[in-house]
């Protein structure tokens, strides 16, 4: 099974949030860097860029596809993860730690709760996996 930590928040399109001194801090989940593959490039907002809740804020490309980046909250992006620019595969290494992707300051925390929690992420995984089988 995919590793999945139980404090965060997690998006359908495979994002995941965790809460960090007043920042809510963005990734992707180990689930979708498996499912993407060796991942050779990001693209990533800059700081003071807006996003807004379920648009795209960037993207990954890997040996197998290019997906967008799916915004899970909307605010203004106060940290990019520069490592990524230069070093992409840190995603597949340590996607919940180095690999993370933005820092966001929220407009509305109570957006977070409309995030899936592990137990209701880890069921939508285990669906997806049966679907493609």
């Amino acid at each position: 099974m995919v590793e999945i930590p139980e404090e965060l928040k997690y998006t359908k399109e495979h994002e995941w949030t965790r809460l960090e001194e007043g920042l809510i801090v963005v990734g992707i989940t180990s689930y979708a860097q498996d499912a993407l593959g060796e991942i050779v490039y990001v693209e990533l907002p800059s700081e003071g860029d807006e996003i807004t809740k379920g648009d795209p804020f960037g993207g990954v490309e890997s040996t197998k596809s290019v997906s967008d980046l799916y915004a899970p909250l909307s605010g203004e992006v106060v940290e990019v993860n520069e490592l990524l620019l230069d070093s992409p595969e840190t995603i597949n290494e340590d996607p919940y730690g180095a690999g993370w992707m933005i820092k966001v300051k929220p407009y509305d925390t109570d957006e977070l709760e409309e995030l899936m929690d592990y137990e209701e992420y880890t069921d939508y995984i285990e669906k997806e996996l049966d679907k493609a089988k």
